[in-house]
């Protein structure tokens, strides 16, 4: 009599049915051949499968032991040279480009810079009552630096004063070099043949850039070159209503954003006096394509055509394709946009300006006696290395950048030893994104000579800012043009 379970075993009957069914196989040579087969393979694969499983787990244990100790080590170095915020407001504050002292008022900034020299925000930072002593120009990273390569770059004190009250031009500031500069407004066919196209730059020959370098009375090339009647526009084109705001500023601050490139920075304005923002100019230039994209932002200029402090005003008929070159025109020839201004400051679109500009003017010109201030460049200060890293970091094409220098060589371009402090220059690569003007004849002149090699070769300023200083230098020897270089990191 076969039992019967019914707790999950097979009945006695049915497993004899079963046994039956498994004997069949085995008297089939290829049902026996099949069964064998199956039950190896299973027994191969799990094995296989287990040896994979522990090999990928023991190499995955291993790199994130590596990982981390790797992360430990960078973090410990980091330390050194940095301090860790040890508030959420801290943290928010850093984000900001403020750093807050104990007792809650703004006073010192570090630099930080990636390898490759770009950079995102600069500031020139006050206390939150705007009376500090002691500020520094502040640079933060742009998050493109490769890993395991970021350095430090620590503070350089800019000791601006308190207030601007009582600030007064010293009398003897403007003893310059004073001649008399008039700009080439209109060229016509320079010959007979119908492919003459006119130019933003206009058509300089090398004749006339030679002579260009010399300080005295000339008409020379410097940008918003028409053609001949009835050709179109060259670019940069203002309206009437922007143009008259622009020839009544008496010192100007400006920027600008094309090709929608960045996101807009307001100055700070509860750390302006109330005389700046009475008398100073703040103009950013955009064009319509990022004019658009603020406003779908929701940053539309107001009624008056302001966004904060600054004046938007809107560049039609852009001079070139490339936006870099483009940038070039506010950069250097804010003497042509603001004919009537004695001072101006740059600002890239990447820096915020938290200070005041009339204490900026005071400290970089006034005090240093100076006509032109640029900031040396935090890591380069060989022109025979800014060419080199232009080309590894393939900032603009190989051909041109070595045309252009081997110009440079042959027109007598010097080789640069850092260790001799009597060179003419602290440093021959500057750091571009914040410069200082009085508008003098010379600082015009060298603005002027600066713009034409950049109209001329590449956009890449760096490279021909040394060779045009030296030039204009070594041609007008009883004639010096008063360049201040300063130090935006020790």
């Amino acid at each position: 009599m076969a039992l019967h379970r019914t707790n999950g075993e097979l009945f006695t009957e049915r497993r004899s049915i079963d046994d039956a069914v498994f004997n069949s196989f085995e008297k089939s040579d290829h049902g026996s051949r099949v069964l064998r087969r199956g039950r190896k393979f299973g027994r191969i694969t799990k094995h296989k499968l287990s040896r994979w499983i522990f090999l990928l787990t023991a190499l995955l244990s291993i790199l994130l032991t590596v990982y981390g100790l790797k992360m430990f080590f960078q973090a410990k170095m980091e330390s050194k040279f940095s301090t860790i915020p040890h508030s959420i407001q801290e943290e928010r504050n850093l984000q900001e480009n403020i750093v807050v002292s104990d007792d809650g008022k703004t006073s010192k900034e570090n630099i930080v810079v990636s390898d490759d020299g770009k950079t995102s925000k600069e500031n020139i930072v006050v206390s939150d009552d705007g009376k500090t002593s002691k500020e520094n120009i502040v640079v933060s990273d742009d998050g493109k630096m490769s890993k395991g390569k970021r350095r430090k770059h620590f503070p350089c004190e800019v000791g601006l004063l308190e207030s601007v009250d009582g600030l007064v031009e010293p009398k003897n500031y403007t003893n310059f070099t004073w001649f008399s500069l008039e700009y080439v407004d209109r060229e016509d066919r320079t010959s007979k043949i119908d492919l003459f196209e006119p130019r933003f730059g206009g058509h300089q020959t090398l004749e006339e850039r030679e002579t260009s370098f010399y300080a005295k009375n000339q008409t020379l090339h410097c940008g918003f070159v028409k053609g001949p009647p009835g050709h179109p526009s060259t670019g940069f084109d203002i309206n009437e209503k922007d143009k008259a705001y622009m020839y009544r500023c008496k010192v100007a601050v400006s920027s600008c954003i094309f090709g929608s490139s960045d996101f807009l920075r307001r100055p700070t304005s509860k750390l302006m006096s109330q005389y700046s923002k009475d008398n100073v100019c703040f103009v950013m230039f955009l064009d319509d394509q990022t004019l658009s994209k603020l406003s779908s932002e929701g940053s539309s200029p107001d009624e008056k055509g302001y966004i904060g402090l600054w004046k938007i005003v809107v560049v039609k008929n852009l001079p070139y394709e490339d936006m870099r070159r483009t940038g070039k025109v506010p950069k250097f020839l804010s003497h042509r946009l603001f004919p009537n201004s004695r001072y101006s400051i740059w600002l890239d679109s990447k820096m915020r300006l938290n200070s005041d500009p009339m204490l900026i003017i005071e400290y970089f010109l006034w005090r240093r006696k100076a006509e032109y201030a640029i900031s040396n460049h935090y890591d380069r200060h060989n022109v025979w290395e800014e060419v080199l890293q232009n080309k590894r970091l393939n900032k603009y094409n190989h051909t041109a950048i070595d045309e252009q220098f081997n110009f440079y060589q042959s027109d007598g371009l010097p080789k640069v030893d850092p260790s001799k402090p009597n060179d003419p220059l602290p440093s021959y690569v500057p750091e571009g994104s914040f410069i200082i003007r009085a508008h003098t004849p010379m600082s015009n002149l060298f603005s002027c000579l600066w713009f034409n090699e950049v109209d001329r070769f590449t956009s890449r300023d760096q490279l021909s800012f040394a060779y045009t200083y030296l030039k204009l230098r070594r041609m007008n020897p009883e004639r010096p043009f008063q360049l201040y270089m300063f130090k935006v990191n020790f």
